[in-house]
């Protein structure tokens, strides 16, 4: 178990979106955060307390989290005297990226000498099975984008809190490394074997009441040449029942790709609809998300009704405004 409160490690975050993982853990579990350390060059801010880590054991706290998700899921070797120091000021490190804590010399040297933990979430603790296809009981929702960090995980644990809300059934399902910080629990999907990625979806989207919900978190876009792949795992191992549209309208090309453009949503619709119908050909679309985080009140409210009225479909911010009409739309 990785034990709280944390303390969340900005590092040299170059902008907000860098530092997803500690803002998705401020937003949700803000209990859990004693507050935030950042290198002189970072310029991403939780609005957290600024404490070092003297402060933030004093505080309280048991666990430096690496706040960073970077493209490639490095640990940057500029990183590596605050945490070594946290380790020598009795911190536990937790980490969510692909180069591992447990594979770093100097790291596990200085862990086994202070007798403190390393906890890599992104590891698959599960031997999971090849997907066989085979339809499941119970309902699933799944969040598809027009590309990687626009609010899906966002998404969903707000329709899973508001579908409880009411008195339904349901499960957040987490498959990213933040979801499993936030949560407990989860599959790592983009560090599961390739020929396992559906099938470790099916593993933790098992067989359930009929009237219970899966609100599964999504992952990449299918129009992201980096990462479209964990997307068609998520849509054909989930095989849902209703997919949420979800859309960053500020963007102006796909997250580190600047020379291609983002899709529209009514493509996004279309070629996510075709390929989940290929496991479940009673899959609909059933709502819109728009992450308006970057937009005014007003600018916001115009533009998600601007979408309502294109799309024909119940189109929110659900961190803003709340997830309840989207979950209207299921339980309908």
């Amino acid at each position: 178990m990785i034990e709280t409160p944390y303390l969340l490690f900005l590092g040299d975050a170059p902008d907000g979106l860098a530092a997803k993982v500690a803002q998705g853990i401020r937003d949700w579990r803000p209990e859990n955060c004693v507050g935030q350390y950042r290198m002189e060059s970072c310029r991403a801010d939780m609005n957290l307390p600024d404490v070092t880590l003297e402060e933030a054991k004093v505080a309280g706290a048991k666990t430096l989290v690496i706040g960073v998700a970077n493209r490639g899921g490095v640990i940057s070797q500029a990183w590596k005297k605050v945490l070594v120091q946290a380790l020598e000021e009795g911190f536990d490190l937790a980490s969510g990226l692909h180069n591992l804590l447990r594979n770093e010399p100097d790291l596990v040297a200085v862990a086994q000498a202070t007798g403190r933990s390393l906890h890599d979430v992104r590891v698959p603790e599960v031997s999971y099975p090849i997907a066989d296809g085979v339809k499941r009981a119970g309902k699933r929702v799944l969040a598809v984008g027009t590309d990687c960090s626009v609010g899906k995980m966002y998404t969903t644990l707000a329709l899973d809190a508001s579908l409880r809300a009411r008195g339904m059934k349901s499960t957040f399902r987490a498959t990213g490394q933040t979801g499993i910080l936030i949560t407990g629990d989860g599959v790592p999907l983009d560090a599961v074997v390739a020929d396992f990625m559906a099938g470790s979806i099916e593993w933790l989207t098992p067989p359930n009441e009929e009237d219970h919900w899966d609100v599964i978190e999504g992952q990449g876009s299918l129009f992201h040449p980096s990462f479209s792949g964990v997307t068609l795992a998520l849509i054909h191992g989930g095989q849902p029942d209703a997919l949420i549209l979800c859309h960053e309208p500020t963007r102006t090309h796909m997250r580190g790709l600047p020379g291609y453009a983002l899709p529209s949503l009514e493509d996004v619709r279309d070629l996510s609809l075709r390929l989940a119908q290929v496991v479940n050909p009673e899959c609909r679309v059933v709502g819109v998300s728009i992450n308006t985080q970057h937009m005014g009140e007003a600018e916001a409210a115009r533009y998600c009704a601007e979408v309502e009225a294109r799309m024909g479909l119940p189109t929110v911010d659900p961190f803003r405004h709340g997830a309840g009409r989207l979950a209207e739309a299921l339980a309908g």
